[in-house]
């Protein structure tokens, strides 16, 4: 198991820590934990449109960084680090017009300066909508 102190995060937890920024405002809600990856889903609405209708591109890349990057944060001690976005890619597969998508994020590789992340994206139908991959870095706070 890769999280701090060998404790799986409580997916209630993290859907309130992100409640009053990006996260909440735009419905991600974390779903599930497992030993190395942690779900989250978000609406497909007026929020996460763009003006066509579907899902915005930008949407699926903030999902994706939103649990990717609270997934690596869950595996340091949160007395003296976190981790933050470098670099991210998405490939968009397929249009969703509305329910929910998930994102699954499960970590590829954690060291101690830097941890890589892959994020498979789907509809309601588990279908493929977005694959995107995400090298963070581990910062000292405090």
């Amino acid at each position: 198991m890769i999280w701090f102190d060998n404790q799986k995060p409580d997916p209630g937890a993290l859907t309130q820590m992100g409640a009053a920024s990006m996260p909440g405002h735009i419905g991600i809600e974390f779903t599930a934990v497992g030993d190395n990856w942690l779900a989250a889903r978000m609406p497909v609405d007026a929020r996460t449109h763009q003006p066509f209708g579907r899902l915005h591109g930008g949407a699926s890349v903030a999902l994706a960084e939103t649990v990717a990057s609270v997934g690596a944060t869950m595996t340091l001690d949160p007395a003296t680090s976190v981790a933050v976005g470098m670099e991210i890619n998405a490939n968009h597969i397929r249009p969703a017009m509305s329910g929910f998508v998930t994102a699954v994020a499960t970590a590829e590789s954690i060291g101690r300066t830097t941890q890589v992340w892959t994020i498979r994206i789907t509809d309601d139908a588990d279908k493929l909508v977005c694959l995107s991959r995400i090298t963070l870095a581990v910062i000292v706070v405090g």
